[in-house]
């Protein structure tokens, strides 16, 4: 009886150890990451087309993050399943706070996350954007990528969103935004996350749209975009590909190197029957475009809403039906859509009239921001930031040139063994958090389970 005990006692061990094993396993995840080749997306081996919603409830009069709210997540997801997508765009998060609840309902549903790191409070000023740049904005941005890296179903971020708009003013903006592109791209490298694309979002403007592209598209691969993406609300329904002026932008871009979609379309100057669903996923388009986000699923002052949000329910507006038609009727396309598995950078624009970076130099990555490409950046600040002050006028900022290529990956951070920084933002914290515990094995766990429940059980027979 006593070996019958000792028996029962290490499959007791055994399985306490396997239960304790699978919790510590690293979740499996539904999705493929989504990379860039050439100038599409691919979702393991197959071309990723996005069809998908701008997602920002309450907009911006009413700042929140819907990523963050569970409930809003549970209210919201079972309508991004009727509509079939399969990516939403956030504008703003708080990047002090946990995801996972909505991340987790977001993938079994099969949808994708597209996200904006800039808040109110941190973000580049287009009237003077020099003293922005700094390391308290970067220590937020990078915050924001830390706590979105981890989940498979982030497909990318934006490094900006219509800082440049119509006025040649804007245009100055350029090379900060670029900076920013670039120093995020390496953060990623550097900290050892996968290689999730960063790009830039346009305005809906002609005067610079182009110029803007070529721009993000120009130089060295560190400082380069892996995408673009502009807002486009030029074809009001009804209207066709070719009234619109889309098939010129096709053939502007048909020899752009990156992958281009959509950011925001969906014009509401008439009633929205979304007809160019059809082109922008038909043969015509696929080879350049990689697909596009309709604005937007809340009912807000601008009435583009897709449904009324009130409280946990939610109603559906016409323009829901009107858009959940135009996909049903519209299949997703098949094999690669024609895309170029190959490309050059694009020429940098010259300085003209409507466009004012006169040199293709970038702003050097301040020097209080160099630490956390090693260290990691620490707890993000949230959407109210530090004492509501943020980060514009923060000091701190670049006070030099960059040198080409000097953004590319030169370090491996703690997040390339799988695990993530928890530095704060000053460099004594952030190194203490890069100390790790040495790998252990789960062997010396079992064997010590086997001999403690074993020897329990043994006393006990013997008394």
């Amino acid at each position: 009886m006593k070996g019958f005990y000792s028996i029962l006692a290490t499959s007791v061990a055994l399985n306490a150890v396997t239960t304790f094993a699978s919790v510590l396993a690293p979740r499996q995840s539904s999705l493929p990451t989504v990379s860039v080749k050439g100038n599409a997306f691919f979702a393991g081996s197959n071309r990723f087309y996005v069809r998908g919603i701008d997602y920002q409830p309450g907009g911006s009069s009413q700042l929140a993050d819907p990523i963050a709210d569970a409930a809003g997540c549970a209210r919201d997801i079972p309508e991004f399943t009727k509509l079939g997508i399969n990516a939403v765009r956030v504008y703003s998060v708080d990047n002090s706070v946990n995801h996972d609840s909505c991340m987790n309902a977001l993938e079994a549903a099969g949808i994708y996350l597209i996200l904006d790191v800039n808040s109110p409070l941190y973000s580049i000023n287009r009237q003077d954007p020099a003293p922005s740049y700094n390391a308290v904005y970067l220590q937020s941005i990078f915050a924001t990528i830390d706590a979105f890296a981890k989940y498979s179903n982030t497909l990318a971020f934006f490094s900006g969103n219509e800082v440049i708009n119509e006025t040649t003013a804007s245009t100055v903006t350029a090379p900060y935004i670029k900076a920013v592109t670039r120093d995020m791209k390496q953060y990623i490298g550097d900290r050892g996350y996968r290689q999730i694309p960063v790009g830039y979002s346009a305005a809906d403007v002609t005067t610079n749209r182009y110029e803007t592209a070529e721009y993000m598209n120009c130089g060295t691969d560190d400082e380069r975009s892996d995408f673009f993406a502009f807002n486009d609300y030029s074809w009001c329904d009804p209207s066709s590909y070719t009234v619109s002026g889309w098939d010129q932008k096709v053939a502007l871009f048909s020899n752009y190197s990156l992958p281009i979609f959509l950011s925001e379309y969906g014009c509401n100057t008439n009633t929205r029957t979304f007809e160019e669903v059809a082109s922008l996923y038909g043969s015509d388009m696929t080879p350049v475009y990689s697909g596009g986000l309709v604005y937007e699923y809340s009912q807000e002052s601008n009435d583009y809403g897709l449904v009324n949000i009130n409280g946990n329910s939610v109603s559906e507006l016409p323009d829901f039906t009107a858009l959940q038609a135009a996909y049903k009727n519209t299949s997703m396309p098949t094999g690669d859509g024609g895309y170029k598995s190959t490309g050059s950078p694009s020429k940098c624009p010259a300085q003209s009239d409507t466009w004012l970076p006169g040199t293709d130099a970038l702003p050097a990555i301040p020097a209080g921001a160099v630490t956390y490409l090693s260290h990691g950046a620490g707890t993000g600040p949230g959407l109210k930031g530090n004492d509501g002050a943020g980060s514009q006028n923060a000091g701190g900022a670049s006070s030099g040139t960059a040198t080409a290529g000097s953004g590319q990956v030169t370090a491996t951070g703690a997040a390339a063994s799988g695990s993530s920084s928890t530095g704060s933002a000053t460099a004594s914290k952030a190194a203490a958090a890069n100390l790790h515990m040495p790998s252990m094995s789960l062997a010396p766990f079992v064997c010590g389970v086997v001999v403690v429940l074993s020897s329990m059980l043994g006393a006990t027979l013997v008394l």
